[in-house]
């Protein structure tokens, strides 16, 4: 049986983060574990600093179950260099031309820099790099044929 794998972001602002990859990925808010009803009842549990905010964190994950859970956490120093692990956002729809695909890379990579997102540089027909609203980069392509 092959593991399963959560990803986690650091960030500076963990909602605001968390909205760019809700919209990105099409993900939701994960519901807190078992026995809590809420986020914050949950983080309550815990033996945190008092200035330790439930908001400096989110927790998101593929409604359908499929996809890793992604967890976003605020952290004080700043991204000082290059991802050395980054996603790569597949839109759907194989089968079709490589103008249809790579129409609809762009067309995606466009609706997340309306979300916040940055086109780093874009590798024609193939794939668009981008950073999210903190820098961290990502890749728009389509999926497997």
């Amino acid at each position: 049986m092959a593991a399963t794998i959560d990803l986690t972001l650091d960030a500076a602002d963990a909602q605001a983060l968390a909205a760019f990859w809700r919209t990105a990925l099409g993900y939701i808010d994960e519901p807190p574990p078992a026995p809590f009803r809420t986020r914050e009842e949950w983080h309550a549990s815990f033996d945190l600093p008092e200035d330790d905010s439930v908001d400096d964190g989110a927790w998101l994950c593929d409604p359908d179950g499929n996809g890793p859970r992604l967890a976003i956490l605020k952290v004080p120093e700043p991204k000082t260099a290059k991802n050395r692990l980054h996603m790569d956002v597949r839109v759907p729809g194989h089968g079709t031309t490589p103008e249809e695909r790579w129409a609809r890379i762009r067309a995606e990579s466009e609706r997340l820099v309306r979300a916040g997102g940055t086109v780093l540089e874009a590798f024609d027909g193939h794939h668009i790099m981008m950073a999210d609203p903190e820098g961290n980069g990502f890749c728009v392509a389509a999926t497997s044929a």
